[in-house]
């Protein structure tokens, strides 16, 4: 019996948590947002929005991925992909900036953009794309191009993963942590996140 979930799959899964633990990705505002009106339920409120907006950048690329893969070979792809995710891993080890949103007021629409151009700014979804490729590579005369339903599933499991952990987070620092606690365990986590997209692009051949 073949398992729920194969191994490419899960991966999606669990690099929507991996992308979930950043607060840059959307947790922190979340808490901000919930600070601000000093009840949780401005933390349930952003997070809809927030796995939208990742979900939209996840898409794209995807789909992005699955347009490229109709002109060219999941191995050329593969280069291209491991590629782009050197040079964006090297770049943000350089220049690690955020795109900044005016002011705490947002509503629906605002959350989701802003989300969108966050996970855009991280190369979120230049991560899914090794995954998505690698499983289009080895999916013999049908895996040449990413089909719209792999590109569907794999947005929908990271995105899960994405919620999960991010909806955890936010609850869990706005009820019991304490933005002023975080603040002395903070991890550099835009370091990390540089350093993670460099290995995933020379892993990525390999997949």
């Amino acid at each position: 019996m073949s398992p729920v979930l194969s191994g490419p799959e899960l991966a999606l899964l669990a690099l929507g948590a991996w992308h979930g633990l950043n607060p840059g990705m959307g947790w922190l505002f979340a808490v901000a947002l919930g600070l601000q009106e000093q009840r949780s339920a401005a933390v349930w409120r952003a997070l809809p929005p927030l796995a939208l907006g990742h979900g939209v950048a996840i898409g794209a690329a995807v789909l992005l991925g699955a347009a490229a893969g109709l002109v060219a070979s999941p191995a050329v792809l593969r280069w291209v992909v491991a590629g782009s995710l050197l040079s964006f891993g090297v770049y943000r080890l350089v220049r690690a900036r955020h795109p900044r949103w005016r002011g705490m007021r947002v509503g629906f629409r605002d959350l989701t953009l802003w989300s969108t151009l966050m996970a855009s700014a991280h190369g979120a979804g230049l991560m899914v794309l090794p995954f998505v490729v690698g499983g289009a590579a080895h999916g013999g005369a049908h895996g040449h191009a990413v089909g719209s339903n792999a590109a569907g599933v794999a947005t929908l499991l990271h995105t899960g993963g994405y919620l999960a952990v991010t909806g955890l987070l936010a609850l869990v620092v706005f009820r019991w942590v304490g933005v002023s606690r975080l603040k002395r365990v903070w991890v550099n986590l835009d370091l990390v996140w540089a350093l993670a997209l460099i290995v995933t692009g020379l892993a990525t051949p390999l997949l």
